[in-house]
C-alpha cells in the first residue's frame, strides 16, 4: 500500500514538475479538438406522422379486401424511399441546386436515402423522418430543408396513392382492352370458319360435340320409353286378365247397345281429330283407331247376341283395354322413331369420321375462344369497377396527423458533450505527456524509488531551499500557470455559450 502511495505521489510530482508541458499539450489538444468539433456540420431533423384509413364497405363488395389494401400501403411505404422518388425530392428541393451531372445526382440520392426513414408505428400510422446535414448550408437553411424534404415525401405519398393508382389502373385497362380486342378478332375468325363449314356440310351443322350430346339424349329418352313401354304392357296384361274373368252379358234385361254407343263415340272422336288436321301417324290418332277397332268387335258381338244385357263392367274393361293398348302402340311408335334417329346419327358418324372430327375440333376451338372472351369481358368490368372505387372513393385514404415540423435545434452533433469531452481529453493528454516525459528522463521523486532502482541504501535527502527572489519568481510563474489553465476553461465556457446562442438564433 505504501508503495502504491509513493507511486501516486511520484506521478503527481512528475506531472506538477512539468506542469507547463502538460498545460501546453492540453491547449494543443483542446484547440485541435474544438476546431474539429466546430467543423462538424449540424444536422436537423423534421418529423411528420400520417394516419392511413383502411375501412371502406364498398371496397369490400367489389373484391378489394383489407389484405389487398394493406399490401398497397406497404408497397407505397417501401417505394416511398426508392431511388426514383428520392430523385424527385432532390430536384424539388435546394439539394438539386448544386447538381450538375448524373454522378452527383446519384451521390445525392444515396446520401438522402440514408437521411430519410419511414417507420410504421402501428398498423395504420407511419412516421416520416427527414434529416438535412449539408455542410454548404447554414443552420437555418438546413432546418428549412429538412422540413421541405418531409413535406415533399408526403406529397409523393399522395401522388402514389391517388394518381399512381389511376395510372396503374389505366395501364391495366389498356392491356385488358388490347387482349380483349385480340380475342375478339380470333373469335370472329373462328366463327367465320364455323359458319363456312356448316354451309358446306349442313348435316354437321350442330357440330360433333352437339351430335354426341344429341345421341346421348336420344339414348336416354329411349331408355325412358322402354321403361314406360314395359309398364304399359304390364298394365295391358293385367286388364286382359280382368277382362277374361268378366262375363260379357248379364241374363235378364234388355240390350241397350252399350258397345255400339261406345263405338259411335270413338268414331266421332277420330273424325274430330282428323278434322283438326292430325295425321294418321299422330299418337292420339293411332290410339283412337285402335280403340275403334277394339270396340267394333264388341259391337258386332253385341248385335249378334240379340238376347241378354251387355255387362257394363265388361264394356268398361273393354274401353280401358283399348286405351291401354293404344298407349302401348304409341310408345312402340316413339321407340321405333328414336331407334331410327339413333341409327341414322351413328351411321353418319361411322360413314365420315374425319368430317365429324373436324366439326368437333372447329366447335371446340370456337367454344374455348368464346369462354376466354366472356371471361376477359367480365374481368374488364370488374377491373373498371374496382378502379372507380379506388380512384373515385379513394379506397385508401390518409390524413396528415402531424405536419412536418420545423426543427429548432440540431439533433447532431451534441456539441456541448463533444466540447466537454475534448477538454477532458486535453487535460488527460497533458498529464499523460508530462508523466511519460518524466519516465523517459528517469527522474526519482522520492528516496524510496531511488533505493529500489539502484539497490543501494539512501542515507538522506537534501531539501530545496529558495531565496526570496526565487520564491517571488516561482509565485509569479504559478500565477501565469493558473491564468493559462483558467483561460483554457474560459475558452471552453465561451465556446459552450456560443453554441447555445447559435441554437437560439436558429430557433
Amino acid at each position: 500500500m505504501d508503495t502504491l502511495y509513493e507511486e501516486l505521489l511520484s506521478a503527481l510530482h512528475s506531472v506538477w514538475h512539468r506542469r507547463w508541458i502538460a498545460l501546453a499539450v492540453a491547449w494543443a489538444i483542446c484547440l485541435v479538438g474544438w476546431l474539429v468539433v466546430a467543423l462538424i456540420p449540424n444536422a436537423y431533423e423534421s418529423q411528420a406522422r400520417i394516419f392511413i384509413q383502411l375501412d371502406d364497405a364498398l371496397a369490400e363488395q367489389v373484391g378489394i379486401s383489407s389484405a389487398d389494401k394493406k399490401r398497397d400501403i406497404e408497397r407505397i411505404r417501401q417505394t416511398l424511399t426508392s431511388a426514383v422518388n428520392l430523385e424527385k425530392v432532390v430536384r424539388a428541393t435546394r439539394i438539386g441546386d448544386t447538381i450538375e451531372n448524373p454522378k452527383q445526382m446519384e451521390a445525392a440520392v444515396l446520401k438522402l436515402g440514408d437521411n430519410v426513414k419511414v417507420v410504421s408505428q402501428e398498423d395504420n400510422l407511419f412516421e416520416i423522418t427527414a434529416r438535412a446535414d449539408q455542410s454548404s448550408f447554414s443552420d437555418a437553411e438546413k432546418a428549412v430543408l429538412a422540413q421541405n424534404i418531409a413535406q415533399k415525401l408526403i406529397d409523393i405519398f399522395r401522388e402514389e396513392n391517388l394518381s399512381g393508382d389511376r395510372g396503374d389502373m389505366a395501364e391495366t385497362m389498356t392491356f385488358v382492352n388490347q387482349q380483349l380486342q385480340a380475342r375478339e378478332r380470333e373469335l370472329e375468325s373462328a366463327e367465320s370458319k364455323r359458319t363456312a363449314f356448316e354451309a358446306q356440310h349442313p348435316e354437321m351443322a350442330l357440330g360433333g360435340a352437339a351430335m354426341v350430346q344429341r345421341l346421348e339424349t336420344s339414348r336416354a329418352s329411349l331408355r325412358d320409353i322402354e321403361a314406360d313401354l314395359g309398364a304399359a304392357q304390364s298394365a295391358l296384361a293385367a286388364i286382359d286378365g280382368q277382362l277374361s274373368g268378366t262375363p260379357r252379358t248379364i241374363a235378364g234385361g234388355t240390350a241397350d247397345g252399350g258397345a255400339q254407343s261406345a263405338l259411335a263415340r270413338a268414331q266421332a272422336d277420330l273424325s274430330a281429330m282428323r278434322a283438326r288436321g292430325l295425321t294418321d301417324n299422330h299418337p292420339d290418332v293411332i290410339a283412337a283407331k285402335n280403340q275403334v277397332a277394339a270396340l267394333r268387335g264388341a259391337a258386332s258381338q253385341e248385335a249378334a247376341s240379340g238376347g241378354g244385357t251387355i255387362n257394363p263392367a265388361y264394356s268398361s274393361l273393354q274401353s280401358i283395354r283399348a286405351e291401354r293398348q293404344a298407349n302401348v302402340q304409341a310408345l312402340q311408335s316413339r321407340k321405333a322413331a328414336l331407334q331410327s334417329d339413333i341409327a341414322a346419327a351413328t351411321a353418319s358418324a361411322i360413314q365420315d369420321p374425319e368430317l365429324a372430327s373436324e366439326a368437333q375440333r372447329i366447335n371446340r376451338d370456337y367454344d374455348v375462344l368464346r369462354q376466354q372472351y366472356d371471361k376477359l369481358l367480365q374481368d374488364r368490368e370488374e377491373l373498371r369497377l374496382r378502379g372507380e372505387v379506388k380512384t373515385g372513393r379513394e379506397a385508401v385514404k390518409f390524413e396528415v396527423v402531424d405536419p412536418p415540423t420545423t426543427p429548432r435545434k440540431p439533433v447532431a452533433p451534441n456539441r456541448p458533450i463533444l466540447l466537454l469531452g475534448v477538454l477532458m481529453a486535453g487535460l488527460a493528454g497533458g498529464c499523460a505527456a508530462a508523466f511519460a516525459l518524466g519516465k523517459v528522463r528517469s527522474v526519482f521523486a522520492t528516496t524510496g524509488s531511488l533505493e529500489r532502482a539502484t539497490g543501494l541504501p539512501v542515507l538522506g535527502a537534501i531539501s530545496h531551499s529558495l531565496t526570496d527572489g526565487a520564491r517571488a519568481l516561482r509565485a509569479k510563474r504559478l500565477k501565469y500557470f493558473y491564468a493559462g489553465t483558467a483561460a483554457l476553461g474560459g475558452l471552453f465556457v465561451v465556446l459552450l455559450a456560443a453554441e447555445f446562442v447559435q441554437r437560439g438564433m436558429v430557433a
